[in-house]
């Protein structure tokens, strides 16, 4: 008999069963005898019969599938996150499907209803920056089992990220042990959370070592690499510009090297660099970029664990897990240059 064109029904007359028999086995939803077991499953196997996945889990009403929904997948911050959801959920028998979002609303919408269609047990999200929040309010009505990365919504979902306000205080105090007083700050995208709480954990920085505040000296950004290049480009140009600056991500990291470099500055002789989100090759710049690094491997495994609790049924309330950062010290910083 064919492998390829082997049927249930092939598989109940050579075990000596139903064809219910044969679906319960292979469904598990009723409890078949060891013996029939066991007989279903020797014909199987002398078959070489395939069951099909979508019919098992419109029997099972699981699919195994997983979606994840985040922006800006080349970005090697959201990348390393994805490696580390797939890992995990191949280690739990869980397959993917990856979208991205573009950070924009109604794309966003789209392809976590397209998810859905895709019958994945549950989502993964890196919620973009929607005034409307109308992705996860789609979800608390759909009943989708969801887990919130990075960025975090008021909403009932679990989320898993790191603990921006903290670290960001770190990064200004870091520069203020060198003697710096005149420290500017590049902001990530406005509307997302991150950006919301890496600013004011700026403040917070500035205020526990005595620094006023000046909104002049906090310049927005995009998460692009022109975006980040003229926000800096809009500090350097200050009649009295910072002595050392904070990039709040990875990308904003680079278009602020590039900005100082176009100016004629170099780092850290003349200005002090340090950034949110380290990246591989941040230690090969020259200089070598004193960032904070985020635990994105951890992110991603228990992102991907607190899915597969909510896809099992767990009724507890929404958890939010805030992971701690660490601070690369490097080279990018110095003692500001005496004017």
């Amino acid at each position: 008999m064919a492998r390829a064109t082997a049927t249930i029904s092939d598989v109940a007359r050579r075990a000596g069963v139903s064809t219910s028999t044969v679906s319960h086995v292979i469904n598990g939803t009723r409890l078949v005898s060891p013996e029939k077991t066991a007989l279903v499953n020797e014909a199987i196997a002398a078959t070489g019969y395939q069951p099909n996945a979508l019919a098992r889990s419109l029997a099972r009403k699981v699919s195994n599938y997983v979606g994840i929904a985040v922006s800006a997948i080349t970005n090697p911050y959201f990348s390393d996150i994805i490696c580390a959801i797939e890992n995990e959920c191949a280690r739990l028998g869980l397959l993917v499907f990856l979208a991205d979002t573009r950070d924009e609303p109604g794309h966003e919408l789209a392809v976590v209803q397209a998810l859905q269609e895709r019958r994945v047990d549950g989502i993964i999200l890196a919620p973009c920056g929607d005034p409307e929040n109308a992705t996860v309010r789609y979800l608390e009505r759909s009943g989708i089992p969801t887990v919130l990365v990075d960025r975090f919504t008021a909403s009932a979902f679990d989320h898993v990220g790191v603990e921006n306000k903290q670290s960001v205080a770190n990064l200004v105090s870091h520069l203020a042990g060198f003697g710096h007083r005149r420290i500017g700050m590049i902001g990530g995208h406005a509307g997302f959370s991150t950006t919301t709480e890496r600013i004011e954990g700026y403040r917070l920085g500035l205020k526990r070592h005595g620094i006023v505040f000046d909104p002049e000296l906090v310049q927005p950004s995009n998460q692009t690499f022109e975006a980040a290049q003229n926000s800096t480009t809009a500090l350097l140009n200050l009649t009295k510009r910072p002595t050392g600056i904070i990039a709040g991500n990875n990308q904003t990291t680079i278009g602020a090297v590039a900005a100082i470099r176009n100016a004629g500055l170099r780092i850290p002789q003349d200005i002090s660099l340090a950034g949110f989100d380290d990246f591989e090759w941040a230690n090969y710049f020259e200089p070598r970029l004193t960032l904070l690094a985020q635990p994105c491997d951890e992110i991603g495994r228990k992102a991907a664990q607190m899915l597969v609790e909510r896809i099992g049924g767990l009724h507890a309330a929404p958890r939010s897990v805030r992971l701690k950062s660490t601070l690369v010290t490097r080279t990018s910083c110095a003692a500001p240059a005496i004017s």
